[in-house]
């Protein structure tokens, strides 16, 4: 008997190769690190970075600042990063704040993930930390970003972004419903960008003076307190001043009003990793405060403006392969792929020497590498050699890594991230449902609603599918959800 699957054509590579598993990177283990020889991981996310040009793909809309973090508390047992060596220690920082689908001519008082991506200009070098204001993504493997954003962005046939790419995707992704319930609930429209809190979303490693390494992820509580936009400000807002959130950050900084963020860190011991309830390494998911404590460590002011802000905000680039000594990454998947691709997006976008320009470059160090020539290139090295080893006084290597080496076990393949205890798509969306008030339930339920209700009218699969998801999630959630939509859907 012949399934509809047998029907449908062969997904393949650009060589034309038949794709085995479009789902799961290939990685060291289930627990392993990204290969890099999973050549239709970087074949996709490669593609995906040149899709546009010269906007940003994804985080086009943006406005930046420099600032200042200031150490407040000791975490020197847990890292040796010499930016946070001590208590009152001061690094110049760059802070970059996006929409995530919108093009550069977009509004910002829209439904949409803040980007918020943030340069520290350290002694050891740059260390750049890429986050949003959620604490979680829509998926788990960087294998899927390309399709995630494709279904965000517009229909290659329409022109126009499509209600039933959205959830047709979302659907059939249940491990999206989580951050879908963030971005539809109160805090998916924030009012500025100096009410919102930032989040390092990822999970990564810091490393002590005695090698000790410890898994951790990135909080900053936003001081001028949480503020946010319903559905029919943020419409009136957008068509009235599509700058908004760029304009109340650069004058509130001119008149002095520096917004500050307290910037605190979850810290969870090395070997807990293996047996916590939840992998701690999926970006899809939280690690509860009463497991692993906010441990606050710091304070980030802006207070200074771009003179220029293509120079200095759309010239900027961020990659969080850009580490340091006493930091590192994690087997995060999502995390694996986003250390090539971001580097590779700016290599593509702004040029081969993207980090020569003012705003990308060390501030506290100089950078000696022995790359030379190619677009933007500003011939700095002089006559200096540009190779390693030599005998003419080059720069040499450390010899000592700067973050701890993580064992490895199993064979190399296309393996789904290792299952813990309570991992699971939907309880911490759930969780998070039942957290809420009823009038912060019945406006995540409009919310929703309201996209959902858009879906084509021949197409209730979609509908079904993406409810279904919910309901798993928690009953009431999927019952008012689908009461909602089958009404608006009536009205259609």
């Amino acid at each position: 008997m012949t399934t509809q699957d047998e029907l449908r054509p062969t997904l393949t590579t650009e060589s034309g190769a038949p794709v085995a598993d479009n789902q799961n990177t290939e990685t060291a283990g289930p627990g392993g690190p990204a290969l890099i020889q999973d050549q239709l991981l970087f074949e996709k996310l490669a593609h995906f970075n040149r899709e546009r040009i010269p906007e940003r793909v994804v985080h086009a809309r943006g406005a930046g600042a420099y600032g200042t973090f200031t150490v407040t508390a000791d975490v020197t047992p847990w890292t040796r990063a010499a930016f946070l060596s001590e208590v009152g220690k001061q690094t110049e920082t760059f802070l970059r704040f996006s929409t995530v689908a919108g093009n550069l001519g977009a509004a910002d008082a829209v439904r949409d993930p803040r980007g918020f991506a943030l340069k520290f200009y350290t002694e050891q070098g740059n260390y750049d930390l890429v986050g949003n204001n959620t604490p979680v993504f829509f998926i788990k493997d960087a294998i899927k970003f390309p399709d995630f954003i494709h279904t965000q962005k517009r229909d290659p046939y329409s022109g126009s972004q499509e209600a039933d790419n959205v959830w047709d995707f979302w659907g059939l992704s249940p491990e999206s419903t989580h951050q879908v319930t963030w971005l539809f609930g109160d805090r998916g429209i924030p009012a500025s960008y100096r009410h919102l809190d930032g989040f390092g979303s990822h999970t990564y490693q810091w490393q002590n003076e005695a090698g000790e390494h410890f898994w951790v992820k990135y909080h900053f509580k936003t001081d001028q307190g949480i503020k946010n936009l319903t559905q029919a400000e943020a419409n009136k807002l957008a068509g009235e001043d599509p700058d908004s959130h760029q304009r109340d950050l650069r004058e509130a900084i001119e008149r002095g009003e520096f917004p500050t963020w307290t910037v605190s860190v979850q810290i969870m011991p090395a070997a807990d990793a293996a047996t916590y309830r939840f992998n701690p390494f999926d970006l899809t998911k939280v690690w509860p405060h009463a497991d692993y404590p906010l441990v606050e460590f710091g304070t980030l002011e802006l207070n200074r403006n771009p003179d220029n802000v293509f120079a200095e905000v759309e010239q900027s680039v961020f990659s969080p392969a850009h580490f340091v000594p006493g930091i590192g990454p994690s087997p995060d998947k999502m995390l694996q792929g986003r250390l090539f691709a971001y580097a590779d997006a700016h290599r593509y976008r702004v040029g081969i020497n993207a980090d020569h320009l003012p705003v990308n470059r060390p501030h506290a160090t100089e950078a000696r590498t022995n790359g030379r020539d190619g677009h933007l290139y500003d011939g700095r090295h002089g006559r200096q050699k540009n190779y390693e080893p030599n005998s003419f006084g080059g720069p040499v290597q450390t010899g000592r890594p700067l973050w701890s080496a993580v064992p490895v076990t199993g064979t190399t393949g296309n393996h789904e991230a290792p299952s813990h205890a309570e991992d699971d798509d939907f309880v911490q969306a759930g969780n998070l449902y039942r957290l809420m008030d009823d009038g912060a339930k019945q406006r995540l339920i409009e919310n929703l609603s309201g996209s959902i209700a858009k879906v084509s009218a021949d197409r209730d699969d979609i509908v079904e599918r993406a409810i279904e998801n919910f309901r798993k999630a928690d009953a009431d959630y999927g019952r008012r959800l689908e009461d909602a939509v089958r009404e608006l859907r009536k009205q259609k």
